[in-house]
């Protein structure tokens, strides 16, 4: 849905979606891959990944749970966005710890063999969070860009609705073609 929305309201609206994606892609690709490149001299760079990514959630949750009494309606519902979105990371960075868990346990009680685990931990728990990842990445991608159009997805508006929004009447494209309105 198409808003009529000042260039500064929409400015803010793409924050919380540049904060997710900069710890998407930012903190745990590029980042990660750097900290794993230095293991061998500097073991601790591997805690700033993690240290980074809660930040930024936590800091998401908060400012999303802010923003609904003190932001405009069009950037409280683009921060609601992000907040969803980063509880189903969070959910998935959950899963991993249970699986990394298990796998530990399974090794140090179970005497399972190290093969074994590592296919656990990659099969059940890192590999589903990169999938969301790439899955969250480009809903992120597209929500930031419908952001900058001033755009926001139908369940937005229903869940947090604003009588006073103005919203702009779209001509379809397509049917202005077929109709030789173009």
């Amino acid at each position: 849905m198409l808003f009529d929305i000042p260039p500064a309201e929409v400015a803010k609206a793409k924050i919380p979606h540049e904060i997710f994606l900069t710890n998407l892609i930012g903190n745990h690709i590029l980042m990660f891959v750097a900290a794993l490149g230095t293991y061998s001299v500097m073991p601790l760079a591997m805690l700033f990944v993690p240290t980074v990514s809660v930040g930024s959630l936590v800091y998401t949750l908060w400012r999303a749970r802010r923003s609904l009494r003190r932001d405009p309606w069009f950037v409280a519902c683009h921060w609601q966005i992000a907040a969803r979105r980063s509880r189903i990371f969070i959910v998935m960075l959950g899963l991993l710890g249970m699986v990394s868990l298990l796998g530990w346990l399974g090794h140090t009680y179970l005497g399972m063999m190290r093969e074994a685990i590592f296919a656990l931990i990659g099969g059940l728990g890192i590999l589903p969070v990169m999938v969301t990842m790439l899955v969250l990445i480009i809903m992120e991608s597209e929500t930031l860009h419908r952001a900058s159009q001033s755009r926001l997805p139908p369940w937005v508006v229903n869940r947090y609705p604003n009588p006073e929004a103005k919203q702009v009447e779209e001509l379809d494209r397509d049917a202005a073609t077929a109709h030789g309105d173009s």
